[in-house]
C-alpha cells in the first residue's frame, strides 16, 4: 500500500510474509498464491505491499539463478504484490516447533551473515517495482547478548555498506539494512544502537525500529527517535507491531493470563521498569515461575499481539507505543522512514482460542490489521493512493 506524505513523498506499508514461513522458492510462490494475494482482494486494492522473508535456501536460489528470481518477479505482478522491504532477521527455520535462540543465529561476527545479507540485497534490487529506487532489509541487531567478535562485526557492516554502494553504482537501486533492536541482544535498545552505528557512519547502514521491542524496553518514542536523529543514524524501516502489557502483575488472574501466552516455539523477553533500571527475563515462563523479575510495577513481554485485538483483560497490548512512534516517524513535515511494515508473526502462537482456524480467518486479521495502520496513516494526514 502506497501514501503521499504531505511533503510529496510516498510512504510504503506493507505486512511481513514470516507469518507464513517457507524455506524454498515454492514455498515463497505458494504464500503469494494462498496468503498474500487473499489479504490484497480482502483490502478491495490492486496492489499490495509485502515484506519478503526468505530463508536461506531461497535467497540463494534467487540470488543464482536469475530465471528463479524472473519467475518470482512475474509472480509478484501477477498477483498485485510488490516488495520494497525484506525481513533478513530470521535465517532459516523460523517455521520449526521451536525457534527460541536458534533465530538468532549467525550473528553479524560470521561469515555467513554477510553472505546472507549480501544476497538478499542482491535478490531486493531485482524485486523493487520499476518506479521505485530505494529497498530496505531489517537484520539481526549484532548478536545474541552471548560473547561475540565486535571487530569482525563491525568489519562485516563496513563490507556490507561498499557492497550496497557497488550495488546502486551497477543497478540504479539504492539499498538500506536496518538492525533491529530486540531485548536480549547487542542491540537491546535504539540507545545500545547508537555507538555501533555512528562508528560505522555510512547511511546505508542505520536501524529498524520495531514498536514492540521498543515498547518491550519500556522506551520513550519521542525520546528513542530524537536520538537517532541527533546522531545523525538512519532509520532505515520501522516494523508496526505491539507487546504484551501487564499493568499489575503480581495479581493471581494477572499470571494465569500472562501464562496462556507462555508457548514453546518462540522466545517472550519480558521486561519490567525499576527505579534500579530495566530488568528482564529471556522468557515469560521464566518471569512466571518465581521471583526472577520483581512484580511491583508493569511487565511487558516480547510476543507480537494483533494490532486491532488487544487481548482481554486484565491484558492489554502496546498499540499506544506504536501510535506515538507512527506520529513522530511519519506525522512531521518530512518522513523520517517511507518504510513501514506490520510484523504480526505470532497468529499461529496465541492461545488455542484466539488462533485463527483457517487460512480465511487469517487472511481477515491481517487484513484488519493493515486497515488498522491505514487508518493511522490517514489520521496523520497521508493519503491512500491506488
Amino acid at each position: 500500500m502506497r501514501f503521499r506524505h504531505p511533503d510529496g513523498s510516498t510512504v510504503h506499508l506493507a505486512y511481513c510474509t514470516n507469518v507464513h514461513p517457507a524455506e524454498t522458492l515454492d514455498g515463497v510462490l505458494a504464500q503469494l498464491r494462498d496468503h498474500c494475494e487473499p489479504v490484497r482482494r480482502r483490502l478491495g486494492r490492486d496492489r499490495l505491499g509485502i515484506g519478503l522473508w526468505l530463508a536461506a535456501d531461497a535467497a540463494r536460489t534467487l540470488d543464482s539463478d536469475p530465471a528463479a528470481l524472473r519467475t518470482l518477479r512475474a509472480e509478484l505482478d501477477r498477483r498485485g504484490l510488490e516488495v520494497v522491504t525484506l525481513n533478513g532477521f530470521p535465517y532459516e527455520g523460523f517455521g520449526a516447533e521451536e525457534v527460541k535462540y536458534r533465530v538468532y543465529k549467525p550473528d553479524w561476527a560470521d561469515p555467513e551473515r554477510l553472505e546472507h545479507t549480501t544476497a538478499l540485497a542482491r535478490v531486493l534490487a531485482g524485486l523493487l517495482p520499476d518506479d521505485v529506487t530505494e529497498g530496505s532489509i531489517s537484520t539481526l541487531p549484532l548478536a545474541w547478548r552471548t560473547a561475540h567478535d565486535a571487530g569482525r562485526t563491525e568489519k562485516a557492516l563496513r563490507t556490507l555498506a561498499e557492497r550496497l554502494d557497488a550495488l546502486q553504482e551497477l543497478t540504479g537501486r539504492s539499498l538500506r539494512v536496518g538492525l533491529e533492536p530486540e531485548p536480549g541482544c547487542v542491540v537491546e535498545t535504539t540507545r545500545d544502537a547508537l555507538a555501533p552505528l555512528t562508528a560505522i557512519a555510512h547511511p546505508r547502514i542505520g536501524i529498524c525500529v520495531d514498536t514492540c521491542h521498543l515498547a518491550t524496553s519500556f522506551e520513550n518514542p519521542h525520546t528513542a527517535v530524537d536520538a537517532l536523529t541527533t546522531a545523525g543514524v538512519t532509520i532505515v524501516k520501522s516494523q508496526l507491531s505491539a507487546a504484551l502489557h501487564a499493568e499489575h502483575p503480581h495479581l493471581p488472574e494477572v499470571r494465569t493470563a500472562l501464562a496462556a501466552f507462555d508457548e514453546p516455539r518462540f522466545l517472550h523477553q519480558t521486561r519490567t521498569a525499576t527505579a534500579a533500571g530495566l530488568r528482564g527475563t529471556d522468557d515469560l515462563g521464566e518471569a512466571l515461575g518465581g521471583e526472577a523479575l520483581p512484580d511491583g510495577a508493569p511487565w511487558r513481554a516480547h510476543f507480537h499481539v494483533p494490532l486491532h485485538a488487544a487481548p482481554a483483560a486484565p491484558l492489554t497490548s502496546t498499540l499506544p507505543v506504536l501510535k506515538d512512534t507512527l506520529t513522530r516517524l511519519v506525522g512531521g513535515p518530512h518522513p523520517l522512514t517511507r518504510h513501514l511494515e506490520v510484523e504480526t508473526y505470532t497468529w499461529q502462537a496465541l492461545p488455542p482460542e484466539l488462533r485463527p482456524r483457517a487460512r480465511t480467518q487469517l487472511a481477515d486479521g491481517i487484513a484488519a490489521e493493515l486497515t488498522l495502520a491505514r487508518d493511522l496513516l490517514t489520521g496523520l494526514g497521508l493519503k491512500e493512493l491506488p
